[in-house]
């Protein structure tokens, strides 16, 4: 689904350049539920962000379905964006002044096509899936920490992406919350069929995905089957 070859990107200023990603070479087959783990610092959420098409390699290629993104132009890029992809924060990233349905609909107000009556349908069909039915008239403030979770998830799937891509989901969560949200994304990747890719500090969280790839100071060390995943896809 989408492979990285050679990678690096470099952040450069008139007096430093720091080498956040060096020499990374990828690739995540579709339906394939892979964590990354590394200290801060080491290029994690640099990485996510070139697979999710927000920022761009200073060298390498990236491809999606096989195809270079160089061949794409920016609205072709902010299209796949928003048909193939969806991204689940840590620290969620929804309108306190919106409800929790509205905030669930945003993603698809950008896509052509959507009425508002399928746009409702679709919203409210993601927040079954994450068991929020009940509260689609709250706000953001009115929920707890996994409740929110809960709805940046909702959103994410509301396009029906091919990829979710979740930086540290359940990093600002108790292990309780963090295990019900966890639970949620093995059953969207387990009997969906959704390709995830989640960065993460919580080792017990990253054993529970089929894939671990280890980053230091930017390099990917290792990149290996997790021991305690025994799930067999139907």
């Amino acid at each position: 689904m989408i492979t990285l070859k050679n990678i690096e990107k470099v952040y450069q200023t008139k007096t430093i350049e720091t080498v956040a990603l060096h020499n990374v070479n990828l690739h995540i087959p579709k339906g394939e539920f892979v964590s990354v783990m590394g200290p801060s610092g080491c290029g994690k959420s640099t990485l996510l962000n070139i697979m999710g098409l927000l920022d761009e390699p200073t060298n390498g290629i990236v491809e999606i379905d096989g195809q270079p993104i160089s061949r794409y132009r920016d609205k072709e890029l902010a299209h796949i964006r928003n048909q193939k992809i969806g991204f689940v924060f840590q620290s969620y990233h929804l309108i306190n002044d919106l409800s929790v349905l509205d905030n669930v609909e945003l993603p698809l107000l950008y896509r052509s096509g959507t009425s508002a009556a399928e746009t409702r349908h679709l919203a409210l069909t993601a927040l079954e899936k994450v068991g929020l039915s009940a509260r689609t008239k709250h706000y953001p403030t009115q929920l707890s920490g996994g409740q929110r979770q809960r709805v940046a998830i909702a959103r994410a799937l509301i396009g029906q992406p091919e990829l979710i891509l979740a930086d540290e989901p359940t990093g600002n969560l108790d292990s309780v919350m963090g295990e019900e949200i966890m639970n949620i994304l093995l059953t969207l990747n387990r009997q969906d069929g959704t390709t995830i890719v989640m960065v993460t500090h919580d080792e017990n969280m990253a054993q529970k995905t089929e894939r671990l790839i280890r980053f230091f100071d930017g390099q990917q060390v290792s990149d290996a089957k997790t021991t305690a995943y025994d799930y067999q896809k139907v």
